[in-house]
């Protein structure tokens, strides 16, 4: 089984409006960690930047914008896939695996593609998602009622993974917190 475990951190929660910063991600076939890669984008140099979602990340307009520009990045994204999928094998693809990435993070990578002129997102990933937050949702349902809210960093303390608050909203680090759930919850 291949699995695309990532986060995305962004300029906005709007995907038709909003661009993607950084993208961190974890592939993993069979079990085993095949790869890390944490690259930073300069967004899209259409989309809307709103400080609100840059000050969740800790991060400036000016460091984002010196960033690598997106096509550069998206080049580096897709030679990272192309080392493990064979984009013409229609039985050959990755699950995107992430925390609430069903309604949020697949829409943005989708446009990023589309974006970097690539309407071929469908050769890299199956259609379904495997969301984790679905996954703990399923898994606590017993116990939701004693969870404050249902953020990863929260469903994480409450299964006793160890999390480190000033190292949130950086993608790297969430995919780390993701991976542990997926593990604890039926991944």
């Amino acid at each position: 089984m291949k699995l695309f475990f990532y986060d995305l951190e962004t300029t906005g929660t709007r995907f038709w409006k909003n661009g993607i910063h950084q993208i961190s991600g974890a592939i993993v076939i069979d079990g085993d960690i095949k790869e890390r890669f944490n690259l930073f984008v300069k967004p899209n140099p259409s989309s809307l930047i709103e400080i609100e979602a840059l000050n969740v990340c800790n991060v400036t307009e000016e460091q984002i914008m010196a960033y690598d520009d997106m096509k550069i990045v998206y080049d580096k994204l897709v030679k990272i896939l192309s080392r493990y999928i064979d984009k013409f094998d229609k039985k050959d693809k990755f699950h995107l695996v992430g925390y609430n990435n069903a309604s949020f993070d697949n829409q943005f990578l989708r446009a990023f593609f589309v974006q970097n002129k690539d309407k071929y997102f469908g050769s890299w990933f199956w259609s379904d998602t495997i969301d984790v937050m679905v996954l703990a949702s399923f898994f606590l349902q017993d116990q939701r009622s004693e969870i404050e809210n249902f953020k990863q960093s929260t469903v994480a303390k409450f299964l006793g993974v160890e999390v480190d608050e000033s190292k949130l909203h950086d993608a790297e680090y969430d995919i780390d917190i993701c991976m542990e759930i997926y593990g604890m919850v039926g991944g």
